[in-house]
């Protein structure tokens, strides 16, 4: 299990239950140094204090807030730590919702575990996670870390609790003003989706995996190998911003995807859409395009020694 980085409470009415948190995800990221390419010396960034010009150490660097142009106010650590509040060593649970009114937006992808902290937790810990788990509500709850205030939500997996950190209102951009207008969609078409989002359904999305970084610790090795880097794949791309028919385009997707699980979806061919003929000077403006046929996405590899 990976070290605690936050120790405290989960509180909620009368009910304290001391806990601690850690990391529920690792990032596997392929990290590189930034280096001189004539020589590959290490480039290094230096922190200077500019008003005496010199390199200052990590001791000497403390916060500072600018109030007004060229005027900044010095925060103490000291002072953020004995700000007064309630939340400073608690999880303050301030409501419990219906799980399926979270906006998945406002996850900002830190996840943390929660460990209970001593026997005297036990009981209470695993109280709140039965009775998280016998209905369909999460809990909502506040916690002040890492110099400001967050969001947290807290469930239930494999009997354990499991924190979320969420974005604030605030935070979270109103996507209305993005969404094309006046296009018409056919019931046929959305049908003809819908088959295609069936076609597609997995019970789970556990075999999955990283190829780009595999793909990129390939290359590291074989250059550090001497060797030369692994040659591009030769698979033929997909048709790239040529406009099909979408009906069609669908019907195939919908037989691809159920050839690639052994069902029989019959043949289904991808026309483009008819164009009109631009004329120039008495000439008519090119032939159209060969037909082309859809390609779908191919199905994903269950990742090694899964």
């Amino acid at each position: 299990m990976p070290r605690p980085l936050w120790s405290g409470a989960i509180s909620f009415g009368l009910v304290t239950i001391p806990v601690k948190l850690m990391s529920a995800t690792e990032d596997r990221s392929v990290r590189f140094h930034q280096v001189h390419t004539e020589d590959l010396g290490r480039v290094r960034v230096r922190k200077f204090c500019e008003a005496e010009d010199r390199e200052v150490s990590a001791g000497e660097i403390g916060k500072g807030f600018e109030v007004a142009k060229d005027t900044l106010v010095a925060v103490a650590d000291e002072e953020l730590e004995r700000m007064p509040l309630p939340t400073a060593k608690a999880i303050e649970i301030v409501a419990f919702v219906p799980a399926a009114s979270i906006d998945p937006v406002r996850l900002s992808g830190d996840s943390y575990l929660v460990q209970y902290d001593g026997p005297v937790a036990a009981k209470p810990y695993v109280l709140i996670a039965r009775a998280l788990a016998r209905n369909t509500k999460v809990a909502v709850a506040k916690l002040a870390w890492h110099g400001r205030e967050r969001l947290v939500l807290l469930r239930v997996k494999d009997g354990a609790l499991v924190a979320h950190v969420l974005k604030w209102d605030d935070e979270v951009r109103d996507p209305s003003g993005l969404a094309p207008k006046n296009i018409t969609v056919t019931d046929s078409e959305i049908d003809e989706a819908l088959l295609l989002v069936d076609s597609m359904t997995a019970d789970d999305i556990s075999g999955y995996w990283d190829e780009y970084r595999e793909a990129l610790e390939a290359v590291i090795e074989a250059k550090a190998g001497g060797r030369q880097p692994p040659k591009p794949s030769t698979e033929a791309e997909g048709p790239g911003g040529q406009v099909v028919n979408l009906m069609a385009a669908l019907q195939e997707s919908v037989r691809k995807a159920q050839a690639a699980r052994g069902e029989d979806a019959g043949d289904a061919e991808v026309r483009e859409m008819p164009t009109a003929k631009k004329k120039t000077a008495g000439k008519t403006a090119g032939k159209a395009p060969a037909k082309k046929t859809a390609t779908a996405k191919k199905p994903a590899r269950r990742q090694r020694g899964a």
